[in-house]
């Protein structure tokens, strides 16, 4: 562990350790001691705002009122002791209420974000306390009652969320996929049904996340019909695995959407189809595909593809056998192409879940499975950056009409009409 000298001074010879700082002990007074400076600067600010609020005798309504009793915060530099600065406001229905550090508080937020996301990657409750008690100096409410609390919150946020009002949300743009992996369950594999949006001004959010049964239709279907009844409008484009039951579900509920298969399942899809040694060739073919600037640039890609590999009818077909859904993001803008193309927005946060091979010990519930990986989900959704080119998603919505990834100039019919008529007459 790594030391830092002292000054030596009389009182530390003949103690050695004295002569030594830890430095994690460092780094937790300074954050013990900074985070006492902003409270008070809080305060400061809280009583200086209403220093004019002055009762009848003339008297600040607004003053300060001592410290509350200490109390341990677990912060990302360990246990700190915090007395929090009181207000006393006799104001009728006023309250001084610290946003840095609210009432009740006793881990900070990222230590509670840090826990589902441990317990996914195979952290089982029982290890929560020794393993963290190492970073955070205590195993206070680290404790495995502690996380399965935690767990039954998750639970009813979770469950909360997916009977949320969707009567004012829009989404131009879906990602759909299934996510298999093995979390503490007694039954088969927990599959999550995720789609991911892109709302009008570019943002990314989760939209729907589900036990699903192996990608069925009707699973699939269920999910759908709850966004729908909940007020949310179809997106223009949805984007997903082709083999999803995802797709078969939308067309029933949302026929209005049109379709994108993800080009990385559907490479993966056709090197199976080809010997090994073919693969790499098969890859660079298909990458001009869907690479090429243009969609006619694209059928002369898949023309040489299907030259090329014509000994192999059945990976000619994965490709020629539905060229319209898997060119369809040339009639969108050439910005929003490189997100349009796959499903890597779901494939990337789940990446090292689908990774996982490992079951940790004991069972746990299809719920709880599903409240944690929402709370994964939820987490990374705040590290999620807008689509390029952001300002064109309102004009998809609207309408407009892209050719090979350009806006066209559409032609007024009203006047084309006016025009036509004033001609005829």
């Amino acid at each position: 562990m790594l030391k830092l000298l002292h000054e030596t001074t009389p009182d530390a010879v003949g103690d050695p350790e004295g002569l030594t700082l830890d430095l994690d002990e460092i780094c937790r007074v300074a954050a013990q001691d900074m985070l006492a400076v902003a409270l008070l600067a809080e305060r400061r600010a809280y009583l200086d705002a209403n220093a004019s609020e002055l009762d009848a005798t003339g008297k600040r309504l607004v003053v300060g009122n001592g410290y509350a009793r200490p109390r341990e915060v677990t912060t990302g530099a360990g246990m700190v002791e915090v007395k929090a600065p009181r207000v006393d406001d006799r104001r009728n229905g006023e309250r001084f209420g610290s946003a840095i550090l609210p009432a009740y508080m006793r881990k900070s937020p990222k230590v509670t974000e840090v826990l589902p996301i441990l317990y996914l990657r195979g952290l089982s409750t029982g290890d929560f306390a020794p393993a963290l008690g190492e970073f955070f100096g205590s195993e206070a409410g680290l404790s495995p009652s502690t996380v399965n609390r935690l767990t039954e919150a998750w639970q009813v946020e979770h469950e909360e969320w997916t009977e949320r009002d969707l009567s004012g949300v829009d989404y131009v743009y879906w990602w759909a996929d299934g996510v298999h992996f093995n979390i503490r369950l007694e039954e088969d594999r927990l599959c999550c049904l995720v789609i991911v949006g892109v709302r009008p001004d570019g943002t990314k959010e989760l939209v729907a996340l589900a036990d699903g049964y192996r990608e069925s239709t009707e699973s699939w279907a269920g999910v759908l019909r709850g966004l729908r009844d909940r007020g949310l409008v179809a997106p223009v484009l949805a984007v997903g695995d082709g083999a999803l039951g995802f797709w078969g579900a939308l067309r029933e509920v949302f026929p209005s959407t049109r379709e994108q298969r993800c080009w990385v399942h559907v490479t993966a899809n056709v090197v199976d189809a080809l010997p090994k040694r073919l693969h790499a060739d098969a890859k660079d073919a298909l990458a001009q595909i869907y690479g090429a600037e243009s969609r006619t640039a694209a059928l002369e890609a898949v023309k040489s593809f299907s030259d090329t590999f014509s000994d192999f009818d059945k990976a000619v077909k994965k490709i020629t056998g539905q060229l319209d859904v898997l060119l369809a993001f040339y009639d969108f803008p050439v910005e929003h192409w490189i997100h349009l193309r796959t499903t890597n927005p779901i494939e990337s946060t789940f990446s090292t879940v689908r990774l996982r091979t490992k079951v940790t010990r004991g069972t746990g519930s299809r719920t709880a499975g599903m409240a944690m990986a929402y709370k994964l989900l939820d987490a990374a959704s705040d590290r999620w950056r807008r689509i390029n080119g952001h300002e064109l998603v309102p004009l998809v919505r609207a309408g407009a009409i892209f050719i090979d990834g350009k806006l066209q100039e559409r032609i007024d019919e009203t006047v084309q009409t006016e025009s036509n008529g004033s001609v005829a007459a």
